[in-house]
């Protein structure tokens, strides 16, 4: 999907590349963030089960 994105969308509207291009470099920086504070909460629950 993100091959699609960013190569396909390339052509047909570059503006709108542009902006797709931000959000997805945010996205993956966020990612590790995101995904460690979903495993806490998951261990947070099972700890008061």
């Amino acid at each position: 999907m993100h091959k699609d994105v960013t190569e396909r969308l390339l052509q047909v509207n570059p503006s709108l590349a542009a902006e797709a291009r931000k959000i997805l470099d945010l996205n993956k920086s966020e990612r590790h963030i995101r995904g460690g504070l979903a495993t806490r909460e998951k261990y947070l629950h099972l700890e008061h089960s």
